[in-house]
């Protein structure tokens, strides 16, 4: 059964950028047809799917945040990771890791933006 950890700073400053990583374990992220996406919930409002990467390595972005977004992933740590650029406090939210392959969630990384 796979399994899926957030982590990552609480609290980010404005203009920073924002680095979360969702460790994996009871499974490997380069098995075949998996893929894993990034998906956050602001307060008071609903899911908003950030990107994803498939097992090859191959990403997608969600077009209204490509330009700031980027998903890697680190085959030796077996973490995928999330980088959030020029954050505002629009950007907090609750960031979840989710194995679409499984449908399983991570339980979430709450994220405030603040100065």
């Amino acid at each position: 059964q796979v399994q899926l950890q957030e982590s990552g700073p609480g609290l980010v400053k404005p203009s920073q950028t924002l680095s979360l990583s969702c460790t994996v374990s009871g499974g490997s992220i380069t098995s075949d047809y998996f893929y894993w996406s990034w998906i956050r919930q602001p307060p008071g409002k609903g899911m908003e799917w950030m990107g994803a990467i498939y097992y090859s390595g191959t990403t997608y972005y969600n077009p209204s945040l490509k330009r700031r977004t980027s998903i890697s992933r680190d085959t030796s740590k077996n973490q995928i990771t999330l980088q959030l650029t020029s954050v505002t406090p629009e950007d907090k939210a609750v960031y979840y890791c989710h194995d679409d392959t499984s449908d399983v969630w991570g339980q979430g990384t709450q994220v405030t933006v603040s100065s």
